[in-house]
This record gives structure tokens, C-alpha cells and sequence, in this order.
């Protein structure tokens, strides 16, 4: 009888460990990513934990990022150009001057994400979570928002040149100072209290009397022809 408890014991403790081990595989990052590998371009920190460290400056580009945790972590200037952090979180993270050119931001989590003077040329942030994020300064140039959630997003000073804003949600983001030349492109985007006083929107495309009559502008604010500009104008700052 003892030796059949015994046995019945140890084959309960195998299968603990094999669901156990079954578990911790299933919780483990991606194949191939490498979680204690320090800053180095092209490193694999895919669904890698990285929240609240200093990483100022670091070499990532062309790393793979997705679906790591960057929440509180310093990225000032780090070069994380043709890098990709597709669902990655990146909230209340600093990435101000940091490298981004091409790189994939998609569907990333940024509520207050700092992307000040950060260069994005061609840079790619559709259907990503970016309200309250601040891109103040940023070189934006081509840089693509498809879908994104921009809700209290700050672009004044930006350069913006190009860049599409296809189904956004811009409500009560800030365009103010932002400098481009040529088009942009604002079709079917939510423009909410969206302020563009003293822009020149005269080549902007997909703009309607209906995201006008939503916006907040001014005297000074430029419209497509056949546009007009609401007797709500100018708006109250909240």
C-alpha cells in the first residue's frame, strides 16, 4: 500500500511539473529574444520587460522591440531608427531627441509618452495609443497615423510635411506652430476642439466643412478652397 502511495505521489509531482514547465514556457518571451542582452543594435528584446531604466543614448537600431515593456524608461536619444516596437508599451516613457527614422510604432501603448525633437521621418504609428503624447519639436515628415488615438496630443512646433492622419482621433490635439510645406492629409479624421489656429491648411487633403465646423481656428487660420470658417472660431482655451 505505501509503495503505491508512492507511486501515485510521484506521478502527481510530474504532472505539477510538467504543467508548471508548460506554464513557464507559455509566460516566456519569443524565441529567440534575448532579455539580458545589453543596449546593442539589432538586439532581439521582443516581449522583453525593460520598464523603468535608464537607457539614454543606447544603440537599437533595427532591434526588435515588439511587445516589450518600455512604461517609465528614459530613451533620450537613443538611435532606435528602423527598429520595431509594434505593441509595445511605451507608457510615460521619455523618448525626446531619440533616432526613429522608419521605425514601427504600431498599435504601440504611449498615453504621455514624451517624443519631443525626436527625429520620425517615414516613421510608421497606425492604430497606436498615443493620447496626451507630446510631439513637440518632433521631425515628423512622412510619418504615418493611420487610426491612431491622439487625443490631447501635442504637436506644436513639429514638422509635419506629409504626414497622414487617415482616422485619427485628434480631439483637442494641439497643431499649433507646426511647420510643413505641401500636403497633409486629415481624411476621415475626428477633429474635436482639434486647434490649428494660424496653420495654413490650403493644401491639406481630406479635410471637410464638417471637421472645420469642429475644429478650433482663427483670423489667421488658412482653409482649402471651398472651405469656410465657423462662427464658433476662435475657440475658449480650456
Amino acid at each position: 500500500m505505501a509503495r503505491g502511495v508512492t507511486r501515485r505521489t510521484l506521478a502527481a509531482g510530474s504532472s505539477f511539473c510538467a504543467a508548471a514547465l508548460v506554464s513557464l514556457l507559455a509566460s516566456a518571451p519569443a524565441h529567440g529574444a534575448a532579455c539580458g542582452a545589453l543596449p546593442a543594435n539589432y538586439v532581439d528584446w521582443t516581449d522583453c520587460s525593460k520598464k523603468n531604466i535608464m537607457l539614454q543614448g543606447s544603440p537599437l537600431q533595427g532591434a526588435k522591440l515588439d511587445g516589450a515593456d518600455f512604461s517609465l524608461t528614459d530613451l533620450s536619444g537613443a538611435d532606435i531608427s528602423g527598429a520595431s516596437l509594434e505593441k509595445t508599451t511605451l507608457v510615460r516613457a521619455w523618448l525626446k531627441g531619440a533616432k526613429a527614422e522608419k521605425t514601427n510604432f504600431q498599435k504601440v501603448e504611449g498615453y504621455r509618452t514624451g517624443f519631443s525633437n525626436m527625429q520620425a521621418e517615414g516613421a510608421s504609428f497606425v492604430g497606436a495609443e498615443l493620447q496626451r503624447a507630446d510631439f513637440s519639436g518632433a521631425n515628423l515628415t512622412n510619418a504615418d497615423f493611420e487610426k491612431a488615438e491622439l487625443g490631447r496630443a501635442e504637436f506644436k512646433g513639429a514638422t509635419i510635411t506629409g504626414t497622414r492622419f487617415t482616422l485619427a482621433n485628434l480631439s483637442r490635439a494641439d497643431f499649433s506652430d507646426t511647420i510643413f510645406e505641401g500636403s497633409l492629409v486629415f481624411d476621415r479624421a475626428f477633429m474635436y476642439l482639434t486647434r490649428i489656429e494660424g496653420i495654413d491648411l490650403t493644401q491639406a487633403k481630406g479635410l471637410t466643412q464638417e471637421q472645420i465646423n469642429l475644429s478650433c481656428g482663427n483670423a489667421d487660420t488658412k482653409l482649402p478652397e471651398g472651405l469656410a470658417a465657423p462662427s464658433s472660431w476662435p475657440c475658449p482655451f480650456d
